[in-house]
């Protein structure tokens, strides 16, 4: 596996084990629907809760964050709107995104909840 792949997966653990201390329940990870994927699906109070982790070793070229550009947004709410109707889901849906900088010096996490709408 490449070595981005690998700390892809080690910011999503983290962000996984971010969520859960602070609350949530984690209903899955890595959920595809075609070629869109929704990193952590979780659950908190009356909110279905859909998470894209982006990570990286620096914020050189900007904070992860700003990588979930439009298109990214799009695949998001296509994947989740599959998520709910293939599993009857009727709760309301918030769209965070959880960012990782991970180095030999750095972990940073920043959780930003309803860091985006969709746009229909």
């Amino acid at each position: 596996m490449a070595e981005h792949n690998d700390l892809g997966t080690i910011g999503e653990d983290i962000a996984v084990k971010h969520l859960h201390d602070n609350g949530y329940t984690i209903l899955s990870t890595n959920w595809r629907f075609g070629k869109d994927e929704i990193d952590i699906i979780a659950e908190k109070g009356d909110f279905i809760v859909i998470v894209e982790v982006k990570t990286r070793a620096s914020s050189g070229y900007g904070e992860p964050e700003v990588f979930v550009n439009q298109a990214k947004q799009r695949f998001l709410v296509r994947a989740t709107q599959a998520y709910l109707e293939k599993n009857n889901v009727e709760k309301e849906t918030r769209f965070d995104i959880i960012s990782v900088i991970l180095n030999n010096t750095t972990k940073k996490i920043n959780h930003i909840e309803d860091a985006f709408y969709p746009v229909l």
